[in-house]
């Protein structure tokens, strides 16, 4: 049988992907976000699952205001990295596990989870990037270590999926899994965020406190996070501040007494606010 052995956070800033493609996370600018990753590398070399499920957004590459899906799974074979309009990031192209990538639609659907299904769809930075993070440097002649599933969510064109939403869809997720008759060690990554805005008056807001809050809550009462309102992501960590929506679906999939093994926060990087998480399945 599938099981779901941990889950993982992480923001999904494009700029990191460009620092490590272009050979200056040394940079003392850079330094202090990749350092926290350190520790992250190691436990991913020993830890390395079959398949990793890959919540993130889209933005704007695979889809645009002429079709909006709240949720999208990636069933095809494999998916292309995205040109995001200074050509594709430099890393090897996403292999699918179709079996457990269509055992899951089907099973999302049958609990009443309505999904898009998706057999074509380049993947961008936001699902590039902490692949990059976690995994290290990889070029576009390697393989990753793993398959991955991808699952974009809305959170671009409002309204966006509750927390709550997401949470149990994290729930529907690990019962998916859990049915899946194949031996798999399966993680699930919830990317997107801190706290950042890229437009108006606001624009270049981080809020530590808040974003620090949420990590403390998302790890020790997740309920409760799940239950954050759509106007306090708004107000407290700014107009892309909503990404954490998807970070909800990592931890439905996960077991409420998941431990944490590895926590990392930095500000900032590029205009954003960089958290990590690293939660086991006890």
């Amino acid at each position: 049988m599938a099981r779901i052995t941990a889950g993982v956070s992480c923001s999904h800033v494009p700029a990191i992907g460009v620092a490590m493609d272009t050979g200056i996370t040394d940079q003392p600018y850079w330094k202090p976000c990749f350092d926290g990753f350190v520790k992250s590398r190691e436990w991913m070399k020993e830890n390395t699952p079959d398949v990793i499920f890959l919540v993130y957004n889209d933005h704007c590459t695979a889809f645009d205001a002429s079709c909006i899906p709240t949720f999208a799974l990636g069933c095809a074979a494999e998916f292309q990295p995205a040109d995001e309009g200074w050509g594709p990031r430099p890393v090897p192209v996403v292999k699918n596990h179709q079996k457990l990538a269509s055992h899951i639609a089907q099973s999302l659907i049958l609990d009443e989870f309505d999904m898009t299904i998706m057999n074509e769809m380049d993947v961008d930075h936001g699902l590039t990037v902490p692949l990059s993070l976690m995994f290290g440097e990889h070029g576009p002649d390697d393989e990753w270590p793993c398959q991955v599933i991808p699952l974009a969510v809305n959170v671009v064109q409002y309204p966006a999926p509750t927390g709550n939403r997401c949470y149990n869809l994290g729930k529907a997720v690990a019962r998916a899994v859990e049915s899946f008759d194949e031996d798999l060690n399966v993680m699930v990554f919830g990317t997107g965020g801190m706290s950042h805005q890229l437009q108006y008056k606001r624009a270049g807001l981080i809020n530590p406190e808040w974003d620090k809050r949420f990590l403390d809550m998302l790890v020790n009462d997740p309920v409760a996070a799940s239950k954050i309102p759509h106007v306090e992501y708004l107000r407290e960590a700014g107009s892309e501040g909503v990404e954490m929506v998807m970070w909800h679906v990592m931890r439905g999939a996960l077991k409420e007494s998941a431990r944490e093994v590895h926590r990392h926060y930095h500000v900032p990087a590029s205009n954003t606010a960089v958290g990590h998480l690293i939660l086991e399945n006890v």
